[in-house]
């Protein structure tokens, strides 16, 4: 199985001089290659509008003659021996930069990354979904490069440090570890990346003891899976199908002040300045912190997940992107602009960008795969509203937090219900809801064959409260 070990690495001077030379090379090549593309786009074709109203892009008609092939990955690759047989002068600032400085794989991963980039722009990624026009990169963009691993050798492991050779790059490369790298590992290749704080390496490696992990070996049942219900109220983050909860970090929230304060002082200053500098430096290491924090809270969440056993995880299909879009805006007879009430939707949409859902599940879905487990998202229409163990909609506004039941003498509270639910639609024990004037309607049912496990679940612990672990460790 690939793994990726991302560890932090010590280069001297003079490796951090030619690997920030380094950064320069690459980028300029990214910028060239990208900058090539999207002139033979603007000057290779044309729009064509049908009656319909639809837009097509199609080549324009000039002779065969004048037009240029498309570049692409190939084409572009290629371009490299000639450019380096002499140095490349940058236009707006007269910089000689030598080609040969960086090793020959590296460039071309470059290549690699500019043709996905806009192959992405243009037919948009597996799924169909296209992403936005690329950018030109800068300084605060592109700070990663990619070493092969036929281009690195180990040369010395002692007990928490690791000494590496690159090809071009001088000397050897001290490296922290951490954790220990596993036993009878192949190295792929490694990634140098310059954060706020200093220089990484991220080492992409095949370990043979972790077996590949087959979906289909993993058949769901009632007490092989749990549910979980993505909770943005007070201090829970997750709620799952055990009565159990989990609490949030809320890293954004509670260095918003000093991220805040450090973002002001440096728009003061004047461009290109030292107190600028100092001041951005400042400010990146803030947001580092904040994604540091976020993400030790989304493996300690995720590792607390997979101690309970379970071999099949659903959680809700959630439309971030949708959640914190900005309201439309609503003007009156008059052409007026009214309330929206998007100064509360910021708020929201804040929470939700705070407790990087996407994030959690990506990473989820990482470790169960490590563990022999598989994550599935299911649809969660109706699951917040419908009593889990009666057909019964009960929790039908948002400030309804919990439920009594006097025929079962049971407090049933809102988040763990709306988990068991998630739980019974990826088993398919959901029922049918439909809309009939308005309102769902429950249509074909099977409610009665699992009621007695749900009210099971929900009176094995008194608290729903409860918290894997220590609570104040995810904090």
């Amino acid at each position: 199985m690939l793994l990726n070990y991302q560890y932090r690495a010590y280069p001297d001077t003079k490796q951090k001089i030619q690997l920030s030379e380094w950064l320069r090379i690459g980028r300029y090549w990214y910028n060239y290659q990208l900058g090539d593309r999207f002139n033979w786009w603007e000057h290779n074709r044309d729009y064509a509008v049908f009656p319909q109203g639809e837009f097509c892009q199609i080549s324009c008609s000039l002779p065969p003659l004048t037009l240029r092939d498309n570049p692409n990955y190939y084409s572009q690759k290629k371009l490299l021996p000639s450019l380096k047989k002499d140095f490349v002068r940058v236009k707006h600032s007269g910089e000689l930069l030598d080609y040969t400085k960086l090793p020959s794989q590296t460039m071309q991963d470059i290549s690699r990354r500019v043709g996905i980039a806009f192959d992405r722009f243009l037919a948009g990624d597996s799924n169909g979904k296209r992403s936005g026009k690329p950018r030109f990169k800068n300084t605060a963009s592109f700070r990663t490069l990619k070493i092969e691993g036929q281009a690195i050798t180990i040369e010395r492991t002692e007990k928490d440090w690791l000494f590496i050779s690159a090809s071009k790059l001088f000397g050897w490369l001290k490296i922290r570890l951490h954790r220990p790298l596993p036993q009878g590992f192949q190295l792929k290749n490694i990634l140098f990346t310059h954060k706020a704080d200093g220089w990484y390496a991220t080492i992409a490696l095949f370990d043979p003891t972790v077996p590949t992990f087959n979906l289909d070996d993993v058949i769901p049942t009632w007490d092989n899976s749990l549910g979980m219900d993505a909770v943005l109220f007070e201090d829970d983050y997750l709620a799952t199908s055990q009565n159990t909860k989990l609490p949030s970090v809320k890293s954004f929230r509670k260095n918003q002040i000093r991220l805040a304060s450090a973002s002001k002082r440096k728009a003061t200053k004047k461009k290109g300045s030292k107190s600028r500098r100092k001041l951005a430096l400042r400010e990146g290491r803030h947001h580092q912190r904040i994604a540091r924090s976020r993400k030790d809270h989304a493996y300690k969440t995720a590792h607390a997940i997979i101690r309970t056993g379970k071999k099949v995880f659903y959680h809700e299909d959630l439309n971030l992107r949708g959640l914190t879009k900005r309201n439309k805006v609503k003007k009156d007879q008059d052409g007026k602009f009214v309330s929206n009430r998007q100064s509360a939707k910021s708020g929201l949409n804040k929470s939700w960008n705070d407790a990087a859902f996407g994030q959690f599940f990506t990473t989820l879905g990482y470790i169960a795969s490590k563990a022999g487990a598989v994550v599935v998202k299911v649809n969660p229409a109706y699951t917040s509203m419908l009593l889990s163990y009666r057909d019964e909609f009960v929790f039908t506004d948002c400030s309804i937090r919990n439920y009594f039941d006097p025929q079962e003498s049971l407090n049933v509270d809102r988040d763990i219900n709306s988990a068991v639910n998630i739980k019974r639609v990826g088993l398919g024990l959901f029922p049918t809801i439909k809309r009939r004037k308005g309102n769902p309607v429950v249509g074909e049912s099977t409610t009665n064959s699992t009621s007695k496990e749900v009210l099971a679940a929900l009176r094995d612990v008194p608290e729903a409260y409860t918290v894997f672990g220590n609570p104040n460790r995810c904090r």
